[in-house]
């Protein structure tokens, strides 16, 4: 498994959280209730309009944040996504919610089992 190079920029995805999202997002971490993203283009999003202290706002634009271990997950506390090629971007974001000792774990077995990758590849839920 390789990981992202300091300098490789991500790319950018086009985003919009509606104002009623936003408000589902708050209510629910207010309540101790997971935030499921489904996909990783959704956790960018989400965590794109996320402040510092955590709250959720409504916005649109585009998107080239790069969601690594130092940055953290502000909004996302779970995750419903494809399996990305082991030099994948998204790696760096999946390592941020299960740690990478998990990560290992996730991508060995996926490797063994012959588990396809991508959009038209297996799916695995995260619940750390």
């Amino acid at each position: 498994m390789s990981w992202l190079e300091d300098h490789e920029p991500p790319y950018e995805e086009y985003y919009s959280v509606p104002l009623e999202t936003a408000r589902l997002v708050n209510a629910a971490r207010t309540n101790g209730k997971r935030v499921i993203a489904v996909g990783t283009t959704v956790v960018r999003a989400l965590e794109t309009v996320t402040d510092a202290e955590g709250v959720e706002h409504p916005g649109e634009g585009w998107t080239n944040l790069l969601i690594t271990p130092q940055r953290g997950l502000r909004a996302v506390n779970a995750l419903l996504t494809g399996l990305h090629e082991p030099c994948a971007t998204h790696l760096s974001m999946l390592e941020t919610l299960t740690g990478l000792d998990h990560l290992k774990i996730i991508y060995r077995e996926a490797l063994q089992e012959g588990y396809l990758w991508h959009e038209f590849g297996d799916l695995h839920l995260m619940l750390p």
